[in-house]
């Protein structure tokens, strides 16, 4: 290995040439990047256990990529609660979708910050959507004046779907509610709760068939 050479000062005397610092900023750049390799790294070894179901894995890969999800998720939101609700929703999602992380298409962070922020996006879309159907249902009652037989129908109505929505089963009412109450589409019911796209859509059909039947009855 070549060296430069070291201009020594002769033997006896005292001068010593000082040697040039090392510039302190490459050194610092050097061991950042080992780091961030290191984690890398340690990412894609935990993601790997995640994969084969593995909690304790899942657990770690939490720590590490927590603070990254949550701040693109609260940079998008801007309210902390709904960040925090949605971060948790991600990492279900990332638990569930282990198994489909490529490491060819880019690192772990990258792929769960992606996903944070599709999650995040949609989240405004959806509070978006909500308002703009509320503002909708209220200028349409205002422009429409009820008569009080109108309403005394109407809560009566109310009171009978209300009662009929309380003898269906948790699952189908809370399916029911989702969709009827909050608006919200098969599928992204199916994600809210976590489970299959069919099983959802099996819950409001039985439930709907069960609410008409009661209400008939109560007819």
């Amino acid at each position: 290995m070549l060296t430069a050479p070291l201009d020594l000062p002769p033997v006896g005397t005292r001068h010593v040439e000082a040697q040039p610092a090392r510039p302190a900023c490459r050194l610092e750049r050097a061991a950042i990047w080992h780091i961030g390799a290191r984690v890398d790294q340690e990412l894609t070894t935990y993601i790997a256990r995640v994969a084969d179901g593995d909690q304790a894995g899942f657990a770690s890969l939490y720590d590490l990529l927590a603070p990254s999800v949550y701040g693109v998720v609260k940079r998008v939101l801007r309210d902390p609660s709904q960040a925090e609700e949605v971060t948790q929703e991600i990492f279900v999602e990332i638990w569930k979708q282990a198994s489909r992380y490529d490491v060819t298409r880019g690192g772990v962070r990258t792929w769960a910050v992606t996903i944070a922020h599709r999650r995040a996006v949609d989240r405004v879309r959806s509070e978006q959507s909500h308002r703009d159907r509320q503002a909708a249902v209220g200028a349409a009652s205002r422009e429409v004046r009820a008569t009080p037989e109108d309403e005394a129908i109407d809560a009566e109505d109310r009171s009978r779907a209300r009662a009929a929505m309380a003898t269906l089963p948790v699952a189908q009412r809370e399916a029911l509610e989702l969709a009827l109450y909050d608006g919200l589409t098969h599928v992204q019911i199916a994600d809210h709760l976590g489970v299959a796209l069919g099983t959802v859509k099996t819950r409001i059909r039985d439930g709907l068939t069960r609410l008409r039947s009661t209400m008939g009855r109560a007819s």
